[in-house]
């Protein structure tokens, strides 16, 4: 998609992006958006103790709440905030490389944007730009009252 995505015509700013996950576990792995374009979302989540698997890796888990992250919140710019509210619906995931340190991240795109879902493309990269893990979301647009 080459055209803005975003309601209101925008790329929402990081302290926009990031008020959403204020007090969630959002905010307890450590995600902070850091910068979106005409049809992507980018935040990093770093890899230590709140996001290790037992062996010292990072956890499939974090980087899968880290991709529904990233697509859900990109989702929920995309739509009128006052009527309606994005949420995942499923998410699968391919964990192809491990990190130990350091800090991951995840950049999200729409395939699709329909009236009531939505699919999201999700590419996690390690600090050298190599792939870690790559997922897709569907998203369910919903009324508001119903969040």
């Amino acid at each position: 998609m080459s055209d803005p995505v975003w309601w209101g015509g925008r790329a929402p700013s990081p302290e926009a992006l990031d008020a959403l996950g204020e007090g969630t576990m959002t905010a307890h792995l450590g995600i902070e958006f850091v910068e979106a374009g005409d049809d992507w979302v980018r935040a990093r989540m770093p890899v230590d103790a709140r996001t290790h698997q037992p062996y010292g890796r990072l956890h499939g888990g974090a980087s899968v709440a880290l991709a529904e992250t990233v697509g859900s919140v990109g989702a929920a710019h995309t739509v009128d905030p006052e009527n309606f509210a994005a949420v995942g619906m499923e998410i699968n995931a391919n964990h192809v490389r491990g990190v130990r340190d350091g800090w991951v991240y995840a950049t999200a795109r729409p395939e699709s944007r329909g009236r009531t879902a939505q699919v999201w493309s999700i590419r996690i990269e390690d600090g050298q730009g190599r792939l870690v893990c790559i997922s897709r979301l569907t998203v369910a647009v919903i009324p508001r009252d119903r969040a």
